[in-house]
């Protein structure tokens, strides 16, 4: 399977982070869209809310899934199973 993580913060979702998770999702079979949650920033939504705002924008795709994370980018896309 082609996957690929596409890691933000996503505060907010914009139309440049809604053209690129479509685009993948149409080049990828598995997209992945990693709300970072743990970030310095401080965040005008929380995670659960900008989760479920990148969420609305894939809802037609079902190769994307939205999901938050914590620690290191390259930790979580292992425990996934992306190279």
């Amino acid at each position: 399977m082609n996957s690929v993580v596409y890691p933000g913060t996503f505060d907010p979702v914009t139309n440049g982070h809604c053209d690129l998770i479509l685009r993948a999702a149409r080049l990828f079979d598995r997209v992945v869209v990693a709300v970072a949650a743990d970030t310095a920033k401080a965040p005008a939504f929380s995670t659960e809310e900008r989760v479920e705002l990148v969420r609305q924008v894939a809802q037609d795709r079902s190769n994307v899934e939205v999901v938050s994370f914590t620690g290191l980018l390259v930790t979580f896309a292992r425990q996934l199973g992306i190279n």
